[in-house]
């Protein structure tokens, strides 16, 4: 899930004025039914997006975002050829310390990413000491500071915090990855141009074998498929570099072509630890995103209203038959009368009714049926014709109250009546009505099905 269906959602929120039936009905339709909440809203701002002005608003936040990540990447990118290029200036005097090339390169991301892990693990928290003081944070706040115009500021953005701290670790993991992959570069291209002679030197009580056990540590991941990549004992007893003296040992200089060896187990180190780790990383915290904004979107101001109207069951009034009296029963002008609806149907038919706002009378009327097809009004003979091939058993048939009963309706209620066991004819009103008709039409429709005379068509009452 995408940070823009939040950002639409809460944009659509701010000027839906839609009623409850047409939500209900559209929480009954396939694309909705079955999916949790998130997913509920989403396909809701999809089908709705039209409704929004251009440019959207997600577009515009989100090309804030990219125009912020695309400088900020681009400092990190640079920065890290800049470092790289710097711990790896050789004079040719005195090799290159490559110890610090690995703090960068390995020490460095592995605590980086050890805290980061810590910060997603408390990213629900508003203040949170980890991610508030990334690069990543403080220099997209210090762009908002010298943007004039301040159309890089996120103050006025409606974001969740928990998502706010979501979008700051997975820029921070990319920024991170840029960096790797510009040391990493900038490695092999200094490697490739000039002639650099490796060596370690540390003042810790290390000596040639316990400091070959930690890079061979260091090469697990790589040393049973790529052994050039693994430096032998050998090669660490005679890069082990001393500064007392000022000058390189006779020793050290006799093997200085060996010395260059060092880079491939450099670039390894650098291509696994900083840039492979940290792509994994980025996955992760776009996953994070992901989840916070899912958490989140039923949060937003008037979610959960349109949820609720998406979910609930539509109640409607009708006439409670105890209420009527004897008098108005015998002077029923049809005598095949339905008291009450069954809770299911094989079929369910609306004589110019449209099959969305069939969907609705279902659910108000607390019927189900495995056919649901809309006959008459603009639909063809042909249409017609195919929807009374499929219509066997009980077929529930709404129609609507004030439209008196044509002559397509009475031809088209004889060829039902003659292929189904029972016709039940429903009379509905209109929507402000809650669907209940009239009583004066109903007693239209009620003349006409006596005249019609058919046994096995019946009537609500």
């Amino acid at each position: 899930m995408q940070l823009k269906h939040y950002l639409d959602l809460y944009a659509l929120l701010q000027q839906d004025r839609s009623s409850r039936e047409e939500r209900r009905t559209f929480g009954l339709s396939e694309a909705v039914r079955g999916k949790d909440a998130a997913e509920q809203l989403q396909v809701w701002t999809e089908a709705h997006q039209t409704l929004l002005p251009r440019p959207l608003f997600s577009e515009q936040v989100e090309g804030v975002l990219y125009h912020v990540t695309l400088l900020l990447g681009n400092v990190a990118f640079l920065l890290g050829i800049v470092t790289a290029t710097g711990l790896l200036s050789y004079s040719g005097k005195e090799p290159v310390n490559l110890v610090y090339f690995l703090a960068v390169a390995v020490l460095l991301p592995l605590v980086t990413m050890v805290l980061t892990l810590i910060a997603m693990f408390r990213a629900n928290r508003a203040r949170n000491f980890l991610i508030h003081i990334s690069p990543a944070y403080w220099m997209t706040r210090i762009i908002g500071f010298f943007d004039r115009k301040g159309s890089m500021k996120f103050d006025t953005v409606p974001l969740n915090p928990l998502i706010l701290n979501w979008v700051i670790i997975r820029r921070s993991q990319l920024l991170a990855l840029l960096f790797a992959i510009g040391m990493l570069l900038a490695l092999l291209g200094v490697v490739a141009t000039r002639d650099i002679a490796f060596a370690w030197s540390t003042t810790l009580q290390i000596d040639a074998v316990q400091f070959h056990a930690f890079i061979e540590a260091l090469a697990f991941p790589w040393r049973g498929w790529l052994p050039s990549a693994v430096p032998s004992l050998a090669l660490v007893e005679q890069s082990h570099y001393f500064r007392l003296g000022g000058k390189l040992s006779e020793t050290m200089v006799s093997h200085a072509a060996m010395l260059g060896a060092w880079w491939k187990f450099l670039a390894m180190a650098t291509f696994v630890y900083a840039v492979l780790l940290r792509f994994g990383m980025y996955l992760l915290a776009g996953w994070g995103l992901s989840r916070a904004i899912r958490r989140s979107m039923p949060a937003i101001d008037g979610a959960d209203v349109l949820l609720r109207d998406m979910n609930e069951l539509l109640i409607t009034t009708h006439p409670d038959e105890k209420n009527l009296s004897s008098n108005t029963l015998q002077e029923s002008l049809y005598t095949r009368m339905d008291a009450k609806l069954r809770p299911s149907y094989d079929a369910v038919v609306g004589w110019a009714i449209p099959e969305e706002t069939l969907v609705s009378l279902c659910d108000a009327f607390s019927v189900t049926a495995s056919e649901c097809r809309e006959a008459g009004g603009s639909r063809t003979l042909e249409e017609d014709s195919h929807t009374l091939e499929i219509l066997h058993g009980t077929v529930l048939l709404f129609v609507k109250a004030w439209e008196p009963p044509t002559m397509d309706f009475a031809d088209f209620l004889e060829a039902v009546a003659q292929r189904v066991s029972k016709v039940v004819v429903v009379p509905v009103g209109t929507l402000k009505e809650g669907y209940v008709a009239d009583a004066r039409h109903k007693a239209v429709w009620e003349r006409k099905l006596a005249l019609l005379d058919y046994p096995n068509v019946w009537m609500l009452r």
